[in-house]
């Protein structure tokens, strides 16, 4: 489980299809063999691992569902390390099993407000609410507004310093995954 607090933005060094490399943060001195990360909100787990870089391997079904198979040298990626049982909640529920991918629609960033439009898949949008929470490329955020397909979301300066949102363009794919506690509760309404 994570929160979708990023801890730190990383390098990709290399992605053949099947295993993805990445430069490895210097406060990541807590992982192993086997540790799960979120990787712009995909949950991957560490194959190998060295004082400079991590390897994942990536299987079709998180190809077919994420932005990695995009992934090429040089592109920057949000990492967070899965919480600790006695860690602090700070952003929200996050599983990193991301549902699909969106679009950047609109960009306005500024130094004192900042939006973010995104176009979601519409088999999503029944679990996105109002004010609810959202994770977009790992990022725990809250949903300004819904209009159709698009959702609004508003970025404080530090998300924008401390993320891959501080590049982010019009166009650019997004990893999402909505809020647990709402998908079961669409669950629950759709089986009764």
């Amino acid at each position: 489980m994570f929160t979708g607090i990023i801890e730190a933005t990383a390098g990709v060094l290399s992605f053949d299809g099947s295993r993805l490399i990445v430069e490895r943060p210097s406060i990541f001195t807590d992982m192993q063999q086997g540790s799960s990360i979120a990787v712009s909100g995909v949950c991957l787990s560490v194959k190998k691992l060295n004082k400079k870089c991590i390897q994942f391997d990536v299987v079709p079904e998180t190809l077919a569902k994420t932005t990695i198979g995009s992934y090429k040298e040089g592109d920057m990626v949000n990492l967070e390390r899965a919480m600790r049982a006695d860690g602090r909640l700070d952003g929200h529920i996050v599983q990193g099993h991301v549902e699909g991918v969106g679009e950047a629609v609109r960009c306005d960033f500024s130094a004192v407000s900042s939006i973010l439009v995104i176009r979601v898949p519409k088999l999503m949008l029944p679990s996105i609410v109002p004010k609810g929470s959202i994770a977009i490329d790992g990022i725990s955020l809250t949903v300004a507004s819904i209009d159709g397909d698009r959702i609004t979301v508003a970025l404080i300066p530090h998300t924008l310093e401390n993320t891959t949102f501080g590049t982010l363009h019009v166009g650019d794919r997004v990893n999402i995954e909505t809020d647990i506690l709402a998908r079961y509760a669409q669950k629950l309404k759709a089986d009764s």
